[in-house]
């Protein structure tokens, strides 16, 4: 789900309102306008080319997890999202040091938040900054041109002199880097700024009374690590329909530190879930050649070739079965799929990677995608509203690509997504059905992932014993 804005050219000054219809005004507004152009080519001429430099990137520092025995399994609270070099104050004003060398001014910093449909002249304009600055700003140097696709939310801070005029401006480009642009002489200087990381790992644990999200809030987990939890996981239990009171989980994960200060959450690290009291656990691995993925302590992958469930849906509606009787035709006939009611238009993703067979209508299916998996295995999706663009037969999908949406075509009394799984021509309950396994860690990197692996093991060990005796 990503949300690209639209470009804005960033000296567009959208400001004043309509001249009226009078030849004098016409005439005195083309006057004004040439003056501010000569102004502004003058000032342009004048100014010395912008320049970007590049600082070296410093390395990660990385933490490993303390864990005592005996010690609580307290979860740690959400980061905070705020990743500003400089920290705005209630006002939205911070006070930060700036400055070429050897000066010593400290302005006060403005904290400006981008809405929808601006550009980074509308936005200044609204600080009554004039175009000519903008356009200074945005041609001052390569690593400038960032300024020029702002995407609503983000923030620009901002500092000026006691007449008004900008002195700096920064822009934040995640936890790692801030583009800041900084006068220098009668121009400006853009440049990319480093901060260094600290990668520390944290835990939590928790037990199942309500859901997971409500549990996972109660251990200190973020939404995002949630969500994180369950995809590792996903594979094996179904968390719609297969979580019981008393499940349990355990998550060792990375927290990231700037200058002492907690400023954001990295990936999970390792994980135990404890579903109706069989033992899933999940490590993470990065092999030699970069690749990463998470597998059992044995080096067996997690992941599957197929996902459970197509769709994010409210409930099961109908569920694999050869004696149903169909809701439109009146008369038993075989149920060879399981039908997930879904409010009309959600998205329908490919369980697995394979090829489309099949685009269009065909019979009580409505409108269906029919993708090959291999030799092996067909997965069907019926009764969609519509499909993705560009969806087509011959076309491979990913897996989890969105191949089209729910709908209510065909033999159907509602909106839901029919699915169906079949192995070797043979219809399969999809909810029941072995899904095949992805590679295991190869041959040649058993000894690296067994060695590298073996402190995060030895860690979710810790927190089982210590969760077990909480629970005594």
């Amino acid at each position: 789900m990503d949300y690209t804005p639209l470009f804005n050219r960033d000296c567009k000054f959208l400001g004043g309102r309509p001249a009226r219809r009078r030849v004098s005004r016409r005439a005195a507004a083309a006057g004004a306008g040439l003056v501010l152009a000569a102004a502004a080519l003058a000032a342009l001429l004048a100014a010395p080319p912008g320049r970007a430099s590049r600082e070296d990137t410093p390395p990660v520092v990385e933490r490993p997890l303390a864990l005592p025995p005996g010690a609580p399994a307290a979860g740690v609270a959400p980061a905070r999202t705020g990743d500003d070099p400089a920290q705005a104050d209630a006002a939205g004003d911070a006070v930060a040091r700036v400055g070429g060398p050897g000066k010593a001014a400290t302005p006060r910093w403005r904290t400006l938040t981008v809405r929808r449909g601006d550009s980074l002249a509308r936005l200044l304009a609204r600080e009554g900054i004039d175009p000519r600055t903008v356009h200074a700003l945005v041609t001052s140097g390569p690593e400038a041109r960032r300024l020029r696709r702002l995407r609503p939310g983000e923030r620009i801070l901002l500092a000026r002199d006691a007449e008004g005029a900008v002195t700096a401006l920064r822009y934040p480009l995640g936890l790692e880097r801030t583009l800041e642009v900084r006068r220098e002489g009668d121009g400006y200087r853009a440049r990319l700024l480093h901060h260094p990381l600290e990668r520390r790992q944290a835990h939590a644990a928790g037990v199942i009374e309500d859901s997971l999200f409500t549990a996972a809030q109660k251990a200190g987990l973020s939404d995002r690590l949630t969500m994180a939890l369950a995809g590792i996981f996903g594979w094996d239990i179904d968390f719609a329909l297969d979580l019981r009171p008393g499940d349990r989980f355990s998550v060792i994960y990375e927290t990231l530190h700037r200058d002492g200060e907690r400023v954001g959450e990295g990936g999970i690290l390792a994980a135990e879930f404890v579903n109706r009291g069989r033992v899933h656990r999940a490590v993470r691995y990065t092999d030699p050649e970069g690749r990463t993925g998470y597998y059992t302590p044995e080096g067996r992958s997690v992941r599957r070739a197929f996902l459970r469930t197509p769709v994010a849906f409210t409930r099961i509606s109908s569920r694999f079965r050869l004696r149903r009787r169909h809701p439109v035709l009146n008369r038993i006939r075989a149920h060879r799929g399981v039908d997930y009611a879904a409010p009309h238009g959600t998205p329908v993703k490919a369980t697995g990677e394979g090829k489309v067979i099949f685009r269009g209508r065909k019979g009580g299916y409505g409108k269906v995608v029919m993708i090959r998996h291999g030799a092996r295995y067909v997965t069907v999706y019926a009764h969609l509203s519509r499909f993705a663009r560009g969806l087509r037969a011959g076309r491979r999908v990913r897996q989890g690509q969105v191949i089209g949406y729910v709908g209510a075509t065909g033999l159907a009394t509602g909106p839901h997504l029919h699915y169906e799984f079949r192995v070797d021509g043979v219809h399969r309950n999809p909810l029941t059905v072995r899904l095949p396994a992805a590679r295991p860690v190869p041959a040649r990197h058993r000894e690296d992932f067994r060695r590298r692996t073996a402190p995060l093991v030895a860690a979710l060990d810790t927190l089982r014993r210590v969760q077990l005796a909480r629970r005594d």
